[in-house]
């Protein structure tokens, strides 16, 4: 009698999963899923690929820019290259839904170029530091520090032996 009181409660409840292969999954607040890459914010600094645990995350120099690559079907969603990067250009989604097949596994991938600016001094090729680096130094914007960011190593090593206003 336990028996059908339990099966009588049941039915009328409801079913107490997701409803997943019929339905869509709830995703929770937080959920660690695909990484995204904002090119126009980064700097370049490399740290996401230094921190990267599952090795998904590579940098390579080429004339237009440095290239950005992460692998998907390596990443395991730790999330350090999201915590570390200091202008915020790496950010974890709550996409999840990454299941692919064998032969697209090599496309699984996104791709960005940090495009090169040029020194104001020279016309020589530079990273873009941008303001942000700046702020997070100096807390604040700083009209010197920004001057210096627009000038490669080697005119600020110049302006600086010369003595000039920046």
């Amino acid at each position: 009698m336990t028996f059908l009181k339990i099966l009588w409660d049941n039915l009328r409840k409801g079913p107490s999963t997701e409803a997943f292969p019929f339905g869509e999954a709830t995703t929770p607040a937080g959920y660690r899923g695909k990484v995204t890459f904002d090119a126009a914010t980064c700097v370049g600094c490399n740290m996401c690929e230094h921190v990267c645990a599952a090795g998904a995350i590579r940098f390579a120099e080429a004339d237009d820019g440095l290239h950005f690559v992460i692998w998907h079907n390596t990443c395991v969603s730790c999330g350090l290259c999201a915590y570390y990067c200091p202008t915020k250009a790496i950010k974890l989604s709550n996409d999840w839904h990454l299941s692919h097949l064998q032969q697209d596994k090599y496309t699984q991938l996104d791709h960005g170029v940090v495009a090169y600016k040029r020194c104001t001094s020279c016309g020589d090729k530079l990273l873009p530091t941008g303001s942000v680096l700046t702020q997070l130094a100096y807390k604040g914007p700083n009209p010197r520090a920004e001057r210096l960011m627009d000038l490669c190593p080697e005119c600020r090593r110049k302006a600086s032996t010369r003595g000039e206003a920046i």
